[in-house]
């Protein structure tokens, strides 16, 4: 348990449930490194007392599968978020409750809205005095429609880092948030939206997020070392994808960490236990020589590190991904999305299907692990560009990660959906998601048979990323005779045991 000074103001900063509300045994098994960079910049510039909190945490939680949640997870899941009085959000109440705070942050995508509603209600039924800050990027986009909920007090929009120490000096002080960048606010009745936060120019300037966990991580004892494992190595992507709501946060104006900051902080993670690193990035290095100097700084001063990455289509060749393998990298995750070039086209991906598979067929011949994100469900879907996705998604050795085209509020899909009639006023952020049964956003399949057809992939999803020997068959880990090789040792020890 963080200790704190009886002297000093103290915030906690949430990460509300989300896996949590689907399975009992789920949870979120790493430190939410959102929050890690508003603790270490407020340890490092205020004296408040800081205390993370991961309310989707529990010591060993097991992974989600997709079949889970899209079935009876997803309606357990509605009915934890319908009940206030559910045991989840009273242990909530009593680990904040216990450490007095005068604000509670909460860091929540879209998705996790909802529950962080349910947080700010409990919060506030300890005490009304205490006030609640919402920020990350479901705030970034849509801003001041977040304080339509009573309980929230203030809203950060954008790069959280330097608006965050602000906000709570001023409130230390005994000032409002007026005049503070990156706020929204209230003002009696009326909601003060004020200038936007400037992003910042030296990624630099910000400690490591990790840096700070051992003091300020509620139950730290119980997070294993790869807990600690995630960095961003870069801000901003790009790329402009229809569907991706990143701009609003980062914009797509891209800001480098020089690679020496990133370097020494894997150095710490490694010392500290880490055994595989995985960059957050919304696409690693983007560019081939930056990534190419990366991996040349890793392999001098962090020889036999492992890592992963999301890496984009375009920026995947032989010479690319071999740097990578020399370098540590264990397994890249692409985003490909569909297997029709149509759709491919109208999302603005960039890429085809046939330089998609290309790409991840490079990835497997440098023994590199192979994860492939695809989204079904696009407005322009039909049965056919549906079938293409599914006969993509079989013609990929390695991991797949799926999910259902989900229209977020404040992105250009979301006022897409809404001229073309799929998307209404009553649209709830609790009942759609990427996993979400309800999810039906296209003008030209029905959702009964929609559903019928997606469930068709997630059993094919489940399958393929099932563990043991076949998983390690199609994930190119292993050839089929090592695995029947190792089975007939594994007999032949049996039986001379006998």
């Amino acid at each position: 348990m963080p200790t704190l000074d009886a002297a000093q103001p103290t915030v906690v900063l949430v990460d509300p449930p989300y896996y949590r509300l689907y399975k009992d045994a789920y949870a979120l098994q790493r430190y939410p490194l959102a929050l890690g960079y508003l603790a270490a910049q407020l340890r490092v510039r205020t004296a408040w007392n800081v205390v993370v909190y991961n309310a989707d945490f529990q010591p060993a939680g097991e992974p989600y599968r997709v079949s889970c949640l899209s079935g009876p997870g997803f309606e357990r899941y509605r009915r934890m978020l319908g009940d206030p009085g559910a045991p989840i959000w009273a242990e909530i109440a009593s680990v904040i409750g216990r450490y007095r705070p005068d604000v509670v942050g909460l860091s929540c995508k879209s998705q996790t809205f909802a529950s962080a509603v349910r947080v700010a209600e409990a919060v506030k039924r300890i005490d009304p005095a205490i006030r609640v800050v919402v920020g990350g990027p479901h705030a970034a986009m849509v801003g001041g429609a977040i304080l339509d909920c009573p309980h929230v007090d203030a809203v950060v929009c954008g790069e959280g880092e330097q608006t965050i120490v602000e906000l709570l000096e001023a409130w230390a002080a005994g000032r409002s948030a007026a005049g503070i960048d990156g706020v929204i606010h209230r003002d009696g009745r009326r909601v003060v939206v004020e200038a936007p936060r400037a992003l910042m120019d030296d990624l630099d300037e910000l400690p490591y997020p990790h840096a700070a966990a051992p003091d300020v991580l509620h139950d730290y004892e119980l997070y294993g070392p790869d807990a600690f494992s995630h960095v961003f190595a870069t801000r901003g992507c790009p790329y402009n994808c229809f569907f991706c709501g990143s701009r609003h946060v980062w914009t797509r104006r891209v800001r480098h960490r020089s690679v020496d900051n990133v370097v020494g902080e894997m150095e710490l993670l490694i010392r500290r236990g880490v055994s595989r690193v995985h960059f957050d990035d919304d696409t690693f290095g983007v560019s081939g020589g930056r990534i190419v100097e990366l991996c040349e700084a890793i392999g001098r001063r962090c020889p036999g590190a492992s890592w992963s990455c999301e890496l984009h289509v375009n920026l995947i060749d032989d010479a690319t991904v071999a740097a990578m393998a020399a370098a540590g990298c264990r397994s890249i995750q692409i985003g490909i999305e569909s297997g029709n070039n149509a759709v491919l086209e109208a999302i603005r991906k960039g890429i085809t299907i046939e330089k998609a598979l290309d790409a991840c067929r490079t990835v497997n011949r440098h023994g590199i692990e192979m994860q492939a994100f695809f989204m079904v469900g696009f407005p322009q879907e039909t049965e056919g560009t549906l079938a293409d996705t599914f006969a993509a998604m079989k013609k990929i050795r390695g991991i797949l990660s799926y999910s259902i085209f989900t229209p977020y509020p404040g992105t250009e899909a979301f006022e897409d959906c809404r001229r073309r009639g799929l998307v209404g006023d009553d649209f709830d952020v609790a009942l759609h998601n990427h996993q979400s049964p309800h999810n039906c956003f296209c003008e030209h399949i029905a959702p009964d048979r929609f559903r019928r057809l997606v469930g068709r992939i997630e059993r094919m999803v489940d399958r393929n990323n099932r563990p043991g020997p076949l998983r390690r068959v199609l994930t190119g880990r292993e050839s089929l005779a090592a695995v029947l090789r190792k089975g007939v040792r594994r007999l032949a020890g049996r039986a001379a045991a006998m």
